[in-house]
């Protein structure tokens, strides 16, 4: 049975298999599941960017490297670099209002971020592990957008997909401090580590994120997260915490409107 999703998730069948989509974000997007490994095998992407309606070479991705580099997909640029396997730009950030593509980021247990602006229709996609997240993926997210297309953050809205949750996401000290040292302040450390029995801090990605957009000016109403963790649902959700090496990639990937 699939785990139950919140903040107005849903679980959808694809010809692929299930996936998710939050109802609240109007532009086409979705979540894979572990019903898809999305190695190397053309025929998953085909079958992914069909869903989203472009073909899988108009399906754009990046080379991510847990920064907070963007690439920018402007309407009418060309796009054969983006594309290109091997020369993908190194950035965990894209970014696009040509809607005849459609951008995502791949990740096992970091943060997949989507924002679509309601008024321009541009759209944009972060892989925010604890190390984009200390260095404030979403919040350059946010910027980016509106240096790129005069995005408003009020007029986005954000959906946080599947990742690992507070509830397994024990790391060592070295992670609350590189927070500090990134200039997170004491009261969200407080907020973004919690105790736990093992004595190691559990962090908090979710709402390191939520938190991150909402000082960026997105309205806390429009930014939604599904809260559900991907080790702990590992029979659904591809994980590196769970599987290791052997772990596949979650794509969470949208088309501007």
């Amino acid at each position: 049975m699939d785990p139950q999703p919140t903040d107005g998730f849903v679980w959808v069948q694809e010809p692929w298999g299930r996936a998710l989509r939050c109802s609240s974000l109007p532009a086409p997007h979705l979540f894979t599941s572990r019903d898809v490994e999305l190695r190397d095998d053309p025929s998953d992407w085909d079958a992914v960017a069909a869903s989203l309606g472009v073909l899988r070479t108009r399906l754009l991705l990046i080379r991510q490297v847990h920064g907070t580099g963007v690439a920018v997909v402007q309407r009418g640029q060309s796009t054969a670099g983006i594309n290109a396997v091997g020369h993908r730009p190194e950035a965990d950030i894209i970014i696009s209002d040509d809607p005849s593509v459609a951008i995502g980021v791949r990740v096992a247990d970091c943060v997949p971020l989507l924002a679509f602006d309601t008024r321009t229709g541009a759209v944009g996609a972060a892989h925010a592990g604890w190390r984009g997240t200390a260095a404030g993926a979403a919040a350059v997210l946010v910027s980016a957008m509106g240096k790129a297309f005069g995005t408003t953050a009020g007029d986005l809205i954000c959906a946080i997909g599947p990742s690992l949750g507070p509830c397994c996401g024990a790391v060592g000290e070295d992670v609350r401090a590189a927070f500090r040292e990134a200039g997170s302040d004491e009261q969200s450390v407080a907020r973004w580590f919690h105790p736990a029995p093992s004595g190691k801090p559990h962090i908090d990605l979710w709402q390191a994120n939520r938190d991150q957009l909402e000082r960026a000016g997105v309205q806390a109403g429009r930014i939604h997260v599904v809260a559900l963790c991907t080790k702990t649902h590992a029979a659904r959700f591809h994980s590196y915490r769970a599987a290791r090496e052997r772990a596949g990639r979650l794509l969470a990937a949208i088309r501007p409107a």
